[in-house]
């Protein structure tokens, strides 16, 4: 079998939101042993970083990994998803992992929403104006009803053209709100896709209002911050794709524990409300907090939907030569 590769302009033509949500769903939904997505690894150097994630697909078809090669010095980064036959251990693709990573992101926490959130038109509160928070509002577009969206963003200029752009690609009209306590008026739900270049918390716990879903993806490592810890206090679910990563490598998790804030009992894996061992909203007024870090599970599944649509499609580039499976 020859290796595809999947340029990231092939990765654009093929996604399609729906279909990311719908991969990830059946993913979560399809029984997980924890030796299938293992802790991620990362090595550092002098200013660089290496991050790796992989795990084997639920459908039994792939296995793959994701890389990520970082110079938060130099501000670039290189994104690498490999994919391998589940049967012959060929390698089947290579594709540009840069969208992939806002795309499952986004679609993942568009899911959580849509389990977490009562059954009502969302009224979505946006905490970022950047590239992760247009992706999560174009993934919680495809999976729910949205009446309506106000954003924040500490830049004028940024917060508009969120709103100019959301209003001329979907028909969506973006209330833009000078403060996060502004945007956050009225809303049952908040995504929350920035952190402070102080890594102080932009979303604080006593703006939230009763019924509120919350979603955080801007803290992943011990030295970020995104919530602060009256917003874990509050929660009476926390759902965590990674749960013990989140537990012990964030920073608001680990700022929560230093102050003496019990989570044990409230925090939960993604897989757990997927799979309906968890429930996750006793009450119509409990606050809940989607939190992510990012899964091996979610980059495979995308890039294992991917894949499919390049082959169906006849898009990508088949490489000339690849690695080839060895008896061992």
């Amino acid at each position: 079998m020859s290796t595809l590769f999947l340029t990231d302009q092939d990765v654009s033509a093929l996604h399609d939101w729906k279909a990311a949500i719908e991969a990830l769903r059946a993913a979560y939904a399809a029984p997980l042993q924890a030796q299938m997505v293992p802790p991620r690894s990362m090595a550092r150097g002098d200013g660089i970083w290496l991050r790796g994630l992989s795990a084997v697909s639920p459908t039994g078809s792939f296995m793959g990994s994701k890389q990520i090669a970082a110079s938060p010095r130099g501000a670039c980064a290189s994104y690498l998803v490999s994919l391998f036959d589940a049967r012959s251990m060929a390698l089947a693709a290579l594709i540009d992992g840069n969208q992939i990573t806002a795309i499952r992101t986004a679609a993942t926490a568009a899911l959580a929403v849509d389990v977490l959130a009562p059954r009502l038109p969302l009224r979505v509160a946006v905490i970022g104006a950047g590239f992760e928070a247009r992706s999560q509002l174009q993934a919680l577009y495809a999976a729910r009803a949205i009446e309506s969206v106000a954003v924040f963003s500490p830049t004028p200029a940024s917060r508009q053209r969120f709103a100019d752009e959301f209003h001329e690609k979907l028909g969506l009209l973006v209330r833009v709100a000078s403060t996060p306590q502004q945007a956050l008026a009225g809303a049952n739900v908040v995504i929350c896709a920035a952190r402070a270049r102080d890594e102080a918390p932009v979303l604080l716990g006593e703006w939230l209002e009763p019924g509120m879903t919350v979603v955080s993806i801007g803290s992943t490592l011990p030295e970020q911050r995104e919530v602060d810890v009256e917003v874990i206090r509050r929660a009476k679910l926390i759902v965590a794709d990674m749960v013990e990563e989140v537990l012990h490598d964030t920073g608001d998790l680990i700022a929560a524990a230093r102050e003496g804030v019990a989570v044990a009992d409230k925090l939960h894996a993604l897989e757990d409300l997927i799979g309906q061992r968890v429930t996750g909203r006793h009450s119509a007024d409990d606050i809940v907090l989607y939190k992510s870090v990012g899964s091996a599970l979610q980059d495979v599944a995308t890039a294992e939907m991917l894949l499919l649509r390049a082959r169906a499609q006849g898009r990508g580039y088949q490489l000339p030569v690849s690695i080839v499976p060895v008896q061992k």
